[in-house]
């Protein structure tokens, strides 16, 4: 079964944090490109450097992390005039994945891609191996097949509850839940109070993937990580006693305390619902804390992860297969090469990288030290992934190995839970159908 490197992570987040935490200034003064290497497709002689392009695509649907990107690639093509970066990315209403897919359908598949499915497009020889001269970038590079593919753009962020602290406030809640239980008894005073409890944008189906994978990580993944690979080897089910607690507690929230609007709430419209007083908690990452204070300044608002019902904290946490892969036909072109690892190095330098992350507060993924002002939320986040109490795991999706699902149940499973809280189905009878489907991919997957 696929292990995980639990030890070196636990021990690369405590070092990261010290570092984050030992500087308050951060790197704000620096977000120029001073200090900047000169690009290696540079030609400092008297020939001007020869032109090339290349394409480029990352996922858009959190608006900070585009606009992030956006700015580093400015900076980069202000510095390279002589390489053109030529941005596939666009907003759109399909999942990511079956985005990119459209795109190499078309002949558009992106020389350089921001990768969240890298198993589904190695398999099918759509990337190559990340260039040796750049791993040393970075501190940790999960494998896939022995291989490694992704430059990671941050370290995989835990997600837990934003909450509203007037809506709290004027709710009577006075200390943060202990235990699962004393969360669910927070949402009635919530309710009690006027005010629709949690926020979900249903619309997106990624979104959905946020609720579903607290559940699993605290029912399942937290006693048994190999558990994907056993449901695939055909000695686990979806029928199982934690899997069907895990979905019976997802019904059961939804149906209670999420907004009757949430199938048709899009993710990028939850930061307005929470700081409008229209809800009272967002279940989502530290990537929405910067459209938060964009959406209003003035909210005050908290971060917490939730308890088990033991009292026990299980977060999303391991490094995950994901980040900048280059695509195998770029990979033909020594030109695109060279400018494409050339945007890579760029990216992760300090001067770029360190307000990059402050933008998404994110958590740095290089050897070089990386520092950025935090607020009172990004601090908890930290102090969350450098507690060696505080389980980390991941979620359904992004498991690698053995404990890879097949990439096309992810979003099929996703609308089958919406299926579930909208039908009031039975949730037994609702995982006999997981079951059947997913043993379905794994077979067509083999063929």
């Amino acid at each position: 079964m696929a292990k995980q490197p639990m030890l070196k992570f636990v021990t690369t987040m405590m070092a990261l944090t010290l570092i984050l935490t030992a500087c308050g200034g951060g790197n704000n003064a620096n977000n120029g490109n001073n200090g900047a290497a000169p690009s290696d497709s540079a030609n400092n002689g008297t020939e001007a450097p020869k032109e090339v392009s290349f394409s480029i695509a990352y996922a858009t649907g959190d608006p900070a992390t585009k606009k992030a990107i956006e700015t580093t690639i400015d900076a980069f093509t202000a510095k390279n005039p002589h390489i053109k970066i030529v941005n596939y990315s666009e907003t759109t209403s399909s999942a990511y994945l079956d985005w990119l897919k459209t795109k190499d359908a078309v002949g558009q598949f992106p020389d350089l891609v921001e990768m969240r499915d890298t198993k589904v497009f190695a398999d099918a020889g759509k990337i190559v191996e990340l260039p040796e001269e750049l791993r040393g970038l970075f501190k940790v590079l999960p494998e896939y097949d022995g291989k490694i593919f992704n430059a990671p753009l941050t370290g995989t962020a835990p997600q837990g509850i934003i909450y509203s602290k007037k809506a709290y406030a004027d709710a009577g809640i006075t200390e943060l839940p202990k235990t699962y239980d004393e969360f669910l008894a927070a949402q009635e005073k919530l309710a009690a109070s006027g005010i629709s409890p949690i926020v979900v944008g249903g619309k997106d189906i990624f979104h959905m993937g946020f609720w579903t994978n607290y559940f699993f990580e605290n029912e399942v993944y937290a006693a048994d990580p190999d558990w994907n690979s056993k449901r695939t080897a055909k000695t686990a089910s979806f029928t199982d006693a934690n899997m069907v607690k895990a979905v019976t507690d997802y019904k059961e929230l939804f149906a209670k305390y999420v907004d009757k609007g949430w199938l048709s709430t899009a993710d990028n419209q939850t930061a307005s619902i929470l700081v409008t007083g229209k809800a009272a908690q967002l279940f989502s990452g530290p990537w929405m804390f910067g459209q938060i204070s964009e959406a209003d300044p003035n909210f005050e608002f908290g971060f917490y992860a939730v308890p088990n019902r033991e009292g026990k904290t299980v977060i999303t946490g391991l490094p995950s297969l994901a980040g900048w892969s280059l695509s195998a036909d770029a990979a033909k072109d020594a030109d695109k090469v060279t400018a494409m690892k050339d945007f890579i190095k760029f990216f992760f330098e300090p001067a770029q990288y360190g307000p990059y992350l402050a933008t998404v507060n994110g958590i740095p993924t290089t050897t070089a030290d990386v520092t950025y002002e935090t607020g009172e939320q990004m601090k908890e986040v930290l102090r969350l992934m450098s507690d060696d109490s505080v389980v980390k795991s991941l979620g359904l999706a992004n498991w690698y190995g053995d404990n890879s699902i097949p990439p096309q149940f992810r979003n099929w499973f996703y609308k089958l839970l919406q299926e579930l809280v909208l039908k009031d189905g039975d949730v037994t009878e609702y995982m006999k159908q997981a079951d059947t489907e997913y043993d379905n991919n794994v077979k067509a997957n083999q063929q």
